[in-house]
């Protein structure tokens, strides 16, 4: 048998890999294994490698592609996208229905229905044109919301392409949302990492879907369920053009629709059901209040539509909500147990959170034997004490909280909690700001903080160590080979080399053991390089809350060494352009642990420059782009972020991240994004990096 031409096979290799996709990711029922799944993604890879003209915007090799983007653009909805009214008992679920059918001026005693599990995501549009998917946007206001394409494009369940789907422009709502097995391990991972736990999967969903690293958001293993269609065919006028979903031309009920989207391949939650009169909705609810753990995704309630999509226009909407459809919520489910003790958890950033060791207790699905109890303050409003019975609560039937004591239980000699004044991992006392809540370890050394305060002192933007990634420094950590930043100076890069690290496989997420060789070596001199760093990028290295790139640069310039800085009073501090109370704070908080200090004086021993070369302040002011702002966007093919900012302000310009009426010149690389948008419409001038180039001479004389 003859081999296909290349575009044949690439035609057959989409459509195989997308009903693959379809059959794992919508329908959960794989009909290959996965190793026979990445066996036809890497064939059509290679020959997509091989063809490069060949390759279409619709391919599934095209869901995580380029760099992570700047910012989302604001886009506006074709029809607004409004909230939905709730209903908390069967008495308001049967006043809804009286009020539809008042409304409606309708005499029949039943309406129809369609029930729908109201999916705990974030809500999504999807435009497809000429059944190519070209956008995808969040809900944001209603009216407007962000451009997140790159980010859906990497949701493997929802298509790139509709299959037979209608011509022309139509937009598809659904919501995006993180899977239970997802969240699990997301939450696992963080936990690991030190880092501050998502308190749900709509919440994870939504903070992923924010993520600017498309190749980011594609690990987190996103779902997508679709339930509402609007249309607008291009051959129609603009004046005629649908103006609700109503008016969708391509079914008359919302339960044919949903068929609809099915048959396009689109994700549609398989149980949804049309029910005659409320009845069967209030039945439908009972039901899924009790068989929704067993699903793999959260949902909170029901959400009931007016099934005739004629009738949703007679009926029509408030300013907020439309009066054809309302949210059924199912009620939390609680438990009662004792409160053995109040243990304190210490995060990434030295947060110091107070959670609740319990009498295991089943509880929505699974035993709980930890809760969370937020705060020291919200302790104290509620009055948790030690050896309570506590009624438990999982917040959203996934993070299980104490709500209250019960009272009458509490044991007469119980005595009201109070927040250790030391953190429990180093001995080092607790700092809470005025404004917050949380009280916080500022030993940059605690190694409950150690892990992600070394891939921030690494990071391009701080000391700029390549290769010092999430699992050398964990293999530093475990091996007792690193305990602060300044020991990172002292490694050995014989040792190094011999160290076994075990990096993640980006398609399968499994480790991969192997030993650094020569990648430690090139560690080592990197570390070495750092040594000659400016002050500017130390300071923010060090991780003192609220101080970003900007104000280390501007304390840097200011007060010149890290010794006059870290001694400078919290009023000296202040003193410093746009270094306001917050920020001074901080810094003095940083500076009066005593264990801070001791870091600096290694770091300094190590031979790590302590001091900047950055124009003093007088200097930038007289500069000759002093009162100048720039906004810097896109990729400049000679020159980093950095270097390009650097070289500004050497001179007195100023640069900012946003652009407005006060910018005087917005710098635009390739793919910039809307910034360059925005700077159009002000007419604000911009520079492409040759004229960029040549203004910077200019300005150097």
């Amino acid at each position: 048998m003859s081999t296909p031409p290349p575009a044949l096979r690439l035609k057959e290799l989409r459509d195989l890999v997308r009903h693959h996709e379809e059959r794992y990711y919508i329908h959960n029922a794989p009909e290959i294994s996965d190793e026979e799944f990445d066996r036809l993604l890497h064939e059509l890879e290679a020959i997509e490698a091989e063809y490069p003209d060949l390759v279409t915007a619709d391919s599934p090799t095209q869901r995580v592609a380029g760099r992570p983007i700047q910012g989302f653009p604001t886009v506006e909805h074709l029809v607004p996208m409004l909230s939905l009214d709730n209903a908390y008992t069967d008495a308001e679920l049967r006043a809804f229905d009286e009020r539809v059918r008042k409304a409606a001026g309708l005499d029949v005693a039943a309406v129809s229905y369609v029930a729908e599990l109201k999916i705990d995501g974030l809500s999504i549009a999807l435009t497809y044109d000429d059944s190519r998917l070209v956008r995808g946007a969040t809900r944001g206001d209603g009216v407007r919301g962000e451009d997140v394409t790159a980010n859906v494009r990497t949701i493997r369940a929802i298509p790139l392409a509709l299959r037979c789907g209608p011509p022309g422009r139509i937009e598809v709502r659904g919501e995006v949302y993180l899977p239970r097995a997802s969240f699990a391990r997301m939450n696992r991972d963080r936990e690991t990492a030190g880092e501050t736990l998502f308190q749900n999967p709509r919440n994870a969903a939504a903070g992923t879907m924010r993520n600017l690293d498309p190749a980011l958001v594609s690990k987190r293993g996103l779902g997508s369920y679709l339930y509402q269609l609007v249309a607008r065919p291009r051959s129609r006028p603009a004046a005629e053009r649908s103006v609700g979903p109503a008016e969708d031309p391509f079914a008359p009920t919302h339960s044919e629709t949903l068929r609809a989207l099915a048959s396009w391949g689109l994700p549609v939650e398989p149980h949804w059901k049309r029910c005659e009169g409320i009845s069967q909705v209030a039945e439908f609810c009972q039901e899924w209040a009790e068989k929704r753990l067993a699903l793999d995704f959260d949902t909170d309630g029901v959400v009931i539509k007016v099934d005739d999509l004629a009738l949703r226009t007679r009926l029509g909407a408030t300013a907020k909500f439309p009066r054809w459809a309302t949210a059924f919520k199912f009620p939390a489910q609680q438990a009662h147990t004792r409160l053995r003790r109040i243990d304190v958890n210490v995060g990434r950033t030295g947060a110091n959170t107070p959670f609740a060791v319990l009498e295991p207790v089943f509880v929505a699905g699974s035993t709980i034997s930890m809760a969370t109890l937020h705060n020291a303050d919200d302790i104290a409003r509620k009055d948790i004490r030690e050896g309570d019975t506590v009624v438990i609560e999982k917040a959203g039937d996934v993070i299980p909280k104490v709500v209250a004591p019960v009272l009458n239980l509490r044991p007469p000699d119980s005595q009201p909690w109070k927040m250790p004044d030391t953190c429990k991992v180093c001995g080092s006392r607790l700092h809470r700001d005025e404004e917050e809540v949380v009280w916080r370890c500022e030993n940059s050394s605690c190694p409950a903080r150690l892990r992600r305060s070394l891939e921030h002192f690494a990071s391009r933007s701080a000391m700029n160590i390549e290769g010092l990634g999430e699992s050398l420094v964990d293999q530093l950590i475990e091996q007792g080979l690193v305990h602060d930043f300044a020991d990172l100076y002292h490694l050995d890069a014989s040792r190094l080399e011999d160290l076994v690290v075990a990096p993640r496989d980006p398609k399968s997420d499994r480790a991969l053991p192997r030993k650094l060789g020569k990648v430690g070596r090139n560690v080592v001199e990197q570390i070495a390089r750092s040594r000659n760093n400016d002050l500017s990028r130390l300071i923010y290295g060090l991780g003192i809350r609220h101080v970003g790139e900007k104000a280390a640069a501007t304390l840097a310039r200011h007060f010149r060494t890290l010794d006059r800085l870290m001694d400078a009073s919290f009023e000296q501090l202040q003193t410093a352009p746009e270094v306001g109370p917050v920020v001074a704070e901080s810094v003095r908080a940083f500076s009066d642990e005593p264990r801070n200090r001791a870091l600096v004086d290694k770091l300094k021993a190590a031979g790590v420059t302590t001091t900047t070369s950055l124009p003093e302040p007088a200097a930038v002011d007289a500069g000759p782009l002093a009162g100048k702002t720039f906004v810097l966007t896109g990729t400049l093919p000679s020159m980093t972020r950095e270097e390009a900012t650097s070289s500004l302000e050497q001179l007195g310009a100023k640069v900012a991240g946003s652009v407005s009426r006060k910018t005087h010149y917005v710098v635009a690389g390739s793919d910039a994004g809307s910034k360059l948008d925005k700077a159009r419409q002000l007419g604000v001038d911009v520079l492409d990096e040759e004229a960029f180039r040549s203004l910077i001479m200019k300005a150097h004389g």
